[in-house]
């Protein structure tokens, strides 16, 4: 399926998973993995939709969303970094945490433990009719998608100048590749991993705010395992924000066909299964040829 249609719903599909495999390039390359990104979805998406509802700003939405995915990462953060238990299980623990807590808030808030109300999304960018041919070129290029599709794409840019350009990100980096050499050299390697654990955490809720004010409201679980597909895609782009976003839009293309397939004849749950079967072809790919950072998952 080649048409326009899929494209477009492909990039808003994939929008989420950018922004979530960029916090989980920031974790990990600080030397944390960030399992509970799935979970960080899910309550940054409850909360956008919550400040939306209480507010009518979907923009304070998107704010609470990160701030909430900050939160929840910084609840990974001690447990991870101060604490130096076992990154998965935390991680884990934090998942299941987030499912049962807004799942049951939304019970207590909106009397349904299934979906939040109808609230108002993000508005599209767009500049003044009366700028003319102007105006009419420039909403036809960007006024065609809600203005956190934008973000996302300009994270992808920023995120690699941050990594690879700047001195916070070779000492993040340095984190995670060998904290004993860092910390030698007089870096703060606990401060420097909690670093990449929240903004991992803020674009992760941020990734959250999009899925949810996207769709207009929150539904039980609604990040349905893109937290696990957003590490697969972190992995396949070898930890570097631009590989993140190719395999990102990929997987994003696969889940705009799988929509675009359904009522077509072919059977519901094979149709379901397509997004996730590309994940497992792209890793065992990549399994033996991508090197993640040395010290990612050790304990310092």
């Amino acid at each position: 399926m080649f048409e326009l249609t899929v494209f477009d719903a492909a990039l808003r599909m994939a929008t989420p998973l950018v922004l979530a495999a960029l916090g989980g390039v920031f974790s990990e390359r600080s030397g944390v993995v960030n399992i509970a990104l799935e979970g960080i979805l899910l309550t940054g998406a409850f909360a956008s939709v919550l400040v939306t509802y209480q507010t009518g700003d979907p923009w304070l939405g998107a704010l609470a969303g990160t701030a909430a995915g900050v939160l929840v990462s910084s609840l990974h953060a001690l447990v991870s970094v101060t604490f130096r238990a076992n990154q998965i299980v935390s991680g884990v623990a934090i998942n299941l945490l987030a499912m049962g807590a807004t799942q049951f808030l939304t019970w207590v808030i909106w009397g349904s433990s299934a979906n939040s109300p109808p609230v108002v999304g993000m508005s599209h960018w767009s500049v003044p009719d009366s700028w003319g041919v102007v105006s009419r070129g420039v909403n036809a290029v960007i006024g065609h998608y809600p203005p956190l599709v934008y973000v996302a794409l300009a994270g992808v840019a920023v995120a690699h100048v941050v990594l690879w350009r700047t001195a916070f990100g070779l000492r993040l980096r340095a984190a995670g590749e060998h904290p004993e050499a860092a910390d030698t050299l007089g870096l703060n390697v606990r401060r420097l991993r909690y670093s990449g654990v929240l903004l991992s955490g803020a674009l992760a809720g941020l990734g959250g705010a999009f899925l949810a004010l996207n769709t207009h409201q929150f539904v039980k679980n609604m990040s349905a395992g893109r937290g696990f597909i957003a590490l697969a895609a972190m992995i396949f782009g070898k930890w570097n924000p631009v590989g993140a976003l190719g395999a990102c839009l990929l997987f994003g293309y696969a889940e705009a066909v799988q929509m675009g397939l359904q009522g077509r004849g072919i059977p519901t749950q094979f149709v379901q299964m397509i997004p996730y079967l590309l994940t497992m072809i792209a890793l065992v790919g990549v399994i033996g040829r991508a090197r993640p950072p040395a010290a990612s998952g050790k304990p310092y």
